[in-house]
């Protein structure tokens, strides 16, 4: 089960480093513009907003990375903590995807952390 919950919080950390290509990187570019369903002027005038906000993912995915190369516990239960408070404050302003795409996985992974 710890193979398994370790592979689970790796793809958390995976989502949320493609998270940070997109906001970092790609937020002005079609491919940013197509996922996020942006205008080019939108995307142009927040492109600032939405590299802070990638360069957060950034740091989840650092304790995430963190967590399993240390294997330490509550390092995963923090972060995982953080992942599931961000997806569910996404889903309540932004949209209820959110939950789905980020807060879920690591809802489950926190659980099966718990499970023997």
């Amino acid at each position: 089960m710890a193979l398994f919950t370790n592979i689970l919080i790796g793809i958390v950390a995976a989502l949320h480093a493609w998270f940070l290509v997109l906001e970092m990187f790609l937020w002005d570019k079609p491919a940013g513009r197509r996922v996020f369903r942006l205008t080019p002027e939108f995307s142009a005038a927040s492109k600032t907003l939405a590299a802070n906000q990638g360069l957060y993912n950034g740091f989840l995915v650092a304790g995430l990375v963190w967590g399993l190369a240390s294997d330490d516990f509550h390092v995963k239960i923090f972060f995982l903590a953080c992942v599931i408070a961000a997806g569910v404050f996404g889903a309540w302003t932004i949209h209820r995807k959110v939950f789905f795409v980020q807060a879920l996985p690591a809802i489950v992974a926190l659980i099966l952390l718990h499970l023997p």
